[in-house]
């Protein structure tokens, strides 16, 4: 912003809140690759303190399109980009439970000191001036990261029996 006052800077600002889909680093950390990559590898879900702390989670294609409408518009911001719906951290265990495996164990552990009981974003300035707002639900986008994921750890054995041995252009 000092920038953008002092020196007539053409700034956008943008405020990422929590994100998901394929590609992302299997092993970052962050909640929805860590229940994913555990699922999968028929690890227990990890979910810490009581499960009742409440996260947004946006699809990456969502915040593409976010970022993009703040760069082609005039406004500077800064906008929230992020999905306003919330789920505790037990409920989105239990979604990634119901989209990779039912059987899955859930294992509480105690919670950290620092973490924040909810995170919301408000994205209504992104809706009024951006005329943005996500559209993909976390029951439609968890799918195609799963898919993502069960590729790169496992190998996608379900194209591979349907290509031929003889095949070289991979």
């Amino acid at each position: 912003m000092d920038y953008h006052r002092g020196a007539g800077v053409e700034v956008r600002i943008a405020r990422i809140f929590n994100t998901y889909g394929p590609r992302m680093c299997i092993d970052d950390g962050r909640v929805v690759s860590n229940f994913v990559a555990q699922a999968l590898r028929k690890e227990p879900l990890t979910v810490y303190g009581d499960g009742k702390q409440t996260r947004s989670f946006q699809y990456v294609s969502d915040l593409v399109e976010g970022l993009m409408r703040l760069m082609e518009g005039e406004h500077v911001g800064p906008f929230n980009l992020g999905n306003p719906g919330e789920f505790t951290m037990l409920e989105l265990a239990e979604v990634v439970q119901e989209t990779i495996d039912p059987n899955a164990k859930i294992e509480f552990r105690p919670n950290t000191e620092d973490d924040p009981h909810k995170r919301k974003p408000d994205i209504s300035r992104a809706k009024e001036l951006l005329g943005w707002q996500p559209k993909v639900s976390l029951r439609k986008g968890l799918p195609l990261m799963v898919s993502d994921f069960r590729q790169r750890i496992f190998g996608d054995h379900k194209v591979s029996t349907t290509t031929t041995t003889n095949d070289s252009s991979s």
